[in-house]
């Protein structure tokens, strides 16, 4: 995470030092979502990432292609109608399942040679567990397996994680205050060294901005969950089969929840734990709940927290007059128009 961070932070400075004044007007988003797809793709496909990156940039291809205005209504009424869209939706699935399938391919080829060491990523251990859960003889329910694992991936530990890392620059950009403290307590825990595992859980300021940010901008806009027998929810009647979505946004600004103040950025709120911040510590959800909580969360934190800290420890920012606030929902909540800062190397 360090080794692609300070790629990013080398491509800005050389962005500032080229602009005029020393303070350059910069779209973040793309760049912030090469650095997380460099994350992830290291991490799950190893010495093999150039090709993860090139399944990523598919996948994410794909996302922008199923957010269509009403894809939630018409992937359950028209997903099987030969429509252009749908077309090429299910041109890009072949095309990622293929992709997918290579790597594992090469994987395997790799492994079987007996003076090859087994790479411990997260494509070894999917493969493990295809291996071990899925039945013999079941070669398309194991590709499946792996092909579906992989796309999980992409969104618990890429997609999501580059957008929250946007919005959090954004809001500080806005409130430079808590850039400030940020970058105060950078300075402290860090001491001039790049943040390794034993600085990241003494960020506590840090913390408390990714969380509110969390809360005012999760990616994930809704949670999903299908009532498997009939039930009750506050005297209303579920019937068996009922699908209810959850809308993290509405959930994450309940005033009766939050308070009068839901609605302000105010990170001092988690400075306990989210039970003091809130009445309802449930109702904080930016990684889901229950069983199904996302399987990268601790993941993302860790990459949150280096990336903002490598960000703001080399550069003061505020938002430029060319920042258009709008945000958008394509899958996740992200900016329709991107987020751009102005940016001065400190």
């Amino acid at each position: 995470m360090v080794e692609s961070g300070l790629a990013l932070i080398g491509k800005w400075e050389k962005r500032v030092m080229e602009s005029q004044g020393g303070i350059a007007d910069l779209k973040v988003d793309d760049d912030l979502r090469n650095f997380s797809a460099d994350v992830i793709s290291r991490a799950c496909f190893g010495s093999s990432y150039s090709q993860g990156k090139q399944i990523f940039s598919k996948l994410r291809t794909l996302q922008h292609t199923m957010s269509e205005q009403g894809f939630l209504f018409k992937a359950t009424s028209f997903r099987k109608l030969p429509t252009k869209n749908n077309r090429e939706i299910w041109k890009l699935e072949r095309e990622i399942e293929t992709l997918i399938l290579n790597t594992v391919k090469e994987r395997q080829i790799k492994s079987s040679m007996a003076t090859s060491t087994i790479e411990k990523d997260l494509l070894q251990m999917i493969l493990e567990g295809a291996k071990n859960n899925i039945q013999m003889g079941s070669s398309d329910l194991s590709n499946r397996f792996i092909v579906d694992n992989c796309k999980s991936i992409y969104f618990a530990g890429h997609e999501t994680t580059a957008v929250a890392a946007t919005w959090c620059l954004m809001l500080m950009a806005l409130y430079p205050e808590w850039q400030d403290r940020v970058r105060a307590e950078i300075e402290h825990v860090c001491r001039g060294r790049f943040p390794d595992a034993d600085m990241l859980p003494k960020m506590k300021t840090m913390k408390m901005v990714i969380q509110e940010t969390l809360r005012l901008y999760s990616p994930a806009a809704f949670v999903s969950r299908e009532a498997l027998e009939d039930t009750k929810i506050g005297g209303v009647a579920i019937p068996k089969g009922i699908h209810l979505w959850t809308l993290i946004p509405t959930l994450h600004r309940d005033p009766e929840i939050w308070g009068a103040d839901s609605n302000e950025f105010k990170p001092n709120r988690f400075a306990n734990s989210v039970s003091d911040a809130c009445k309802l510590p449930q109702a904080y959800v930016p990684f889901g709940v229950g069983p199904r909580l996302c399987l990268g969360r601790n993941f993302a934190m860790v990459e949150l927290k280096i990336v903002l800290s490598l960000i703001v420890s080399n550069f003061s920012f505020c938002i430029s007059p060319s920042y258009h606030h709008s945000p958008a929902y394509r899958m996740i909540v992200e900016p329709k128009y991107g987020v751009h800062l102005l940016l001065k190397k400190i």
